[in-house]
């Protein structure tokens, strides 16, 4: 009866013969220097090419293992010269999506031609608001640049579109100067000022 209330009970020497025989404790697991797991897990990551290339760079025998294990090699040809191709492999698995979720795609660059629009907008009786669009085409932060009109102008101001700038008050006058001379590269033919404009 005593040796059935030990195996239920989960004691330590049920826990010894279930291990591996082989293994030799404590163990030793290999973790990856891209990832920061252990390598076994690398192909779960979003790019395992680039682990399996530092796999290869730094403990060629285990890599061997795992692409022996994994990765099915294809053959070309007829018999001496036949050719191993594991980059096709590798192409294929960059086109399948890993892991649920939606896929990594990669949008590109939408053309927007270099125009820096400056508008004046009614608010309510005689207060304005400027408007100022197109900054984010030369590649210049709006938050620093929403900042520096705040700090500028000593009013209020506030990104409010993906590239568009509110301003509270009407400086479109001074604006224009005040740009070309915080970002020369935002040249005196590429700013348009509309003048009033309705929302």
């Amino acid at each position: 009866m005593a040796t059935t209330e030990n195996a239920e009970s989960g004691s330590p020497e049920n826990k010894v013969d279930r291990a591996d025989p082989d293994a030799k404790y404590p163990l030793k697991v290999l973790y990856c220097g891209v990832c920061s797991l252990p390598t076994e897990y690398c192909e779960y990551m979003p790019e395992p090419a680039k682990c399996r290339q530092w796999l290869e760079k730094h403990f060629p025998d285990v890599f061997a293992k795992v692409t022996l294990g994994n990765v099915p090699k294809k053959e070309t040809g007829g018999g001496e010269g036949s050719v191993e191709v594991p980059a096709a492999a590798e192409e294929e698995e960059k086109k399948k999506q890993k892991r649920g979720g939606r896929g990594q795609i990669k949008q590109k660059k939408k053309t927007v031609p270099q125009k820096v629009t400056i508008a004046k907008i009614p608010r309510a009786k005689k207060k304005y608001v400027t408007r100022v669009c197109g900054l984010a085409t030369f590649d210049i932060d709006l938050k620093e640049a929403q900042r520096f009109f705040a700090q500028k102008f000593s009013c209020g101001a506030s990104v409010t579109a993906e590239d568009e700038i509110i301003i509270q008050g009407d400086f479109t006058d001074d604006i224009i100067d005040v740009i070309q001379e915080k970002w020369p590269e935002v040249d005196d033919d590429s700013i348009d000022d509309l003048g009033e404009v309705k929302k």
